[in-house]
C-alpha cells in the first residue's frame, strides 16, 4: 500500500470512528401542563403550533402519557428524570409535609431529597457535560452548569438566592449580555422567553451534552384561566415558537446528532369549587388552631396535592384516630356536593406507588380541588380555574411526549405510554443506564 493510499485508509478509519463514537447530545424541554390533545388534535382546539406539530411528523410521539400519583409538577418531573415512582424517588408532592405550616410553603427544591439516580447523575458518571435551566428539584443537583429553580419571598432577594445556588458566576456571565435573569416566582410566558435565551446562550458557550430546560408559563395561565382558554391557547402558541428556537439551536450545536425531546408533567382540568378539608378536620378536633388562626397541634391532617389530598395520621398506631378519620371521610364522600370521587385506603395508595406513609387519599372529581382555608364553609369559590393532581388514570391528566433525533423513526405514534418509560428511553439515547428505572425503554429505534 503506497503512502497516499495509507493516508486515505487512516482518514477513513478516523471518520468511521468519529461516527461510531461521537458523543451523544440531548436537549430535554419540559412544557409544564401541556396536554397531548393540544398538539395531536391542535386543529380541534383552534391552536397554531407548527413547531410542536412538526415534532410529530419528524419523530415519535405519544397520544398520551399516563402519570404518577400525584399528578403534580415535582413528583412527575422526578419520575421523568429517574424512571422511578414517587414512593421510590422520594418526592411525594410539590410541597414538603408541613402539618404546622412552619416552612412557609416550602417545595421539594433540593436534590438531596431524591433517593433515585437521575439522568444528570448517569450522564455525569459517563463523563458527559450537563447543564440545566430551571428544572424542578435541581438545587444542589449533580449538574455542571446549573441554573436551578428556587424561590422564597418573591422579592429581589430571591435573585441573590438563585445566584448563590447556581453554578458560581454562571448567572452573572450570561446576564452580562442577556440582561436580568427572572426570579423564581416569575413564571409567565414572557419569563420563559427570557429563560429560553439563557438556555440557547448556555448551549452556544458551554457546549453541554445533556441540557434540561423547563417552561412554566402555560401551567401558570391554565391555573389562572383554565385549560384551552383563549389566554392559555395564546400562551401555548408563544411557547411553540420557543420550541422551534430551541430545536434549531440544538441542531446547530450538534449537527447530525441532535436528539430533541419535549415532554410535560401532567394534564389539566377546569375547576369550579374549592373543598376546604382542613375546616372539617378542625371541626372534628383533629387539627387545633389558636386565636390567631395558626395551627398548634394535629392528630391527622391533609397533605395538599391539588385535585387530591393525602391524609396523614401523626401516630400510625392510634387506631381510634384512624377510625375517626375514616368515619369523617366516609361522611364527606357520601354527599355528592362535596366533589369527592373516592377515598383510597393505605393499601390502595401503595399500589399506586405514591405517598407511602399516608393513611388515606381523598381523590376529588374534576371541577373540585383542595382548599387551604382553616375556617369557613367546606365548599368555596375556586382559588384557580384549572388544576391537576387528580388520579393518574383520569384522561384529563394525560401528559405529553415528543422526540426527534438521527436514529428515531419519523411520524411514529407510540399510542399511550407510561411516564416511567421516558427516563430509560432518554438514558439509552445518552448511552447511559439508570439504576432505578422501573420499566424498559420505549421501542423507538435507538
Amino acid at each position: 500500500m503506497n503512502a497516499p493510499t495509507r493516508h486515505l485508509a487512516a482518514l477513513f478509519c478516523t471518520l468511521i470512528a468519529s461516527v461510531c463514537y461521537a458523543k451523544p447530545f440531548l436537549m430535554l424541554v419540559s412544557v409544564d401542563g401541556l396536554k397531548p390533545e393540544a398538539i395531536v388534535e391542535a386543529q380541534d382546539h383552534g391552536l397554531k403550533v407548527p413547531n410542536l406539530r412538526t415534532l410529530m411528523s419528524d419523530g415519535v410521539y405519544a397520544t398520551g402519557v399516563s402519570g404518577v400519583l400525584p399528578t403534580l409538577t415535582y413528583p412527575s418531573h422526578m419520575t421523568l428524570m429517574t424512571g422511578a415512582s414517587p414512593d421510590h424517588h422520594g418526592l411525594y408532592s410539590n410541597t414538603t409535609f408541613d402539618p404546622l405550616r412552619r416552612n412557609d410553603k416550602g417545595w421539594y427544591w433540593y436534590a438531596e431529597d431524591v433517593r433515585a439516580q437521575t439522568l444528570w447523575d448517569a450522564a455525569a458518571a459517563a463523563h458527559l457535560k450537563t447543564a440545566n435551566v430551571y428544572w424542578p428539584t435541581s438545587v444542589g443537583a449533580n449538574i455542571q452548569d446549573n441554573l436551578p429553580q428556587i424561590w422564597r419571598s418573591g422579592t429581589e432577594d430571591d435573585l441573590k438566592l438563585q445566584r448563590a445556588l447556581s453554578t458560581p458566576g454562571l448567572v452573572q456571565e450570561l446576564s452580562a449580555t442577556l440582561g436580568r435573569y427572572p426570579g423564581g416566582m416569575e413564571e409567565t410566558v414572557a419569563d420563559d422567553e427570557i429563560r429560553a435565551r439563557f438556555a440557547i446562550r448556555l448551549l452556544e458557550t458551554h457546549h453541554p451534552d445533556f441540557l434540561t430546560v423547563y417552561f412554566t408559563g402555560l401551567d401558570s395561565e391554565e391555573h389562572e384561566s383554565g385549560p384551552f382558554s383563549a389566554a392559555s391557547n395564546a400562551a401555548l402558541e408563544r411557547l411553540d415558537a420557543l420550541v422551534g428556537q430551541l430545536r434549531a439551536a440544538a441542531e446547530r450545536a450538534a449537527p447530525g446528532r441532535a436528539n430533541f425531546c419535549v415532554i410535560s408533567d401532567h394534564g389539566f382540568a377546569a375547576v369550579a369549587h374549592d373543598v376546604n378539608l382542613y375546616t372539617a378536620f378542625v371541626e372534628a378536633g383533629l387539627i387545633s388552631i389558636d386565636a390567631a388562626g395558626k395551627i398548634t397541634a394535629w392528630k391527622a391532617t391533609p397533605w395538599p396535592a391539588g385535585g387530591s389530598a393525602a391524609v396523614m395520621v401523626k401516630d400510625a398506631n392510634d387506631v381510634l384516630v384512624r377510625q375517626q378519620v375514616n368515619a369523617l371521610l366516609d361522611r364527606l364522600a357520601s354527599d355528592p356536593a362535596n366533589g369527592i370521587e373516592r377515598v383510597l385506603s393505605h393499601e390502595e395508595i401503595v399500589k399506586h406507588r405514591g405517598f407511602p406513609d399516608a393513611a388515606f387519599l381523598v381523590a376529588f372529581k374534576p371541577g373540585y380541588e383542595l382548599g387551604l382555608s382553616l375556617s369557613g364553609p367546606l365548599l368555596a369559590p375556586p382559588s384557580n380555574l384549572g388544576t391537576h393532581g387528580y388520579l393518574p388514570e383520569r384522561p384529563e391528566m394525560r401528559s405529553s411526549f415528543f422526540m426527534v433525533g438521527p436514529h428515531i423513526p419519523a411520524g411514529k405514534s407510540l399510542g399511550e405510554i407510561d411516564m416511567r418509560q421516558i427516563a430509560p428511553t432518554l438514558a439509552r439515547v445518552l448511552q447511559v443506564r439508570l439504576k432505578n428505572a422501573e420499566l424498559a425503554p420505549l421501542p423507538i429505534g435507538n
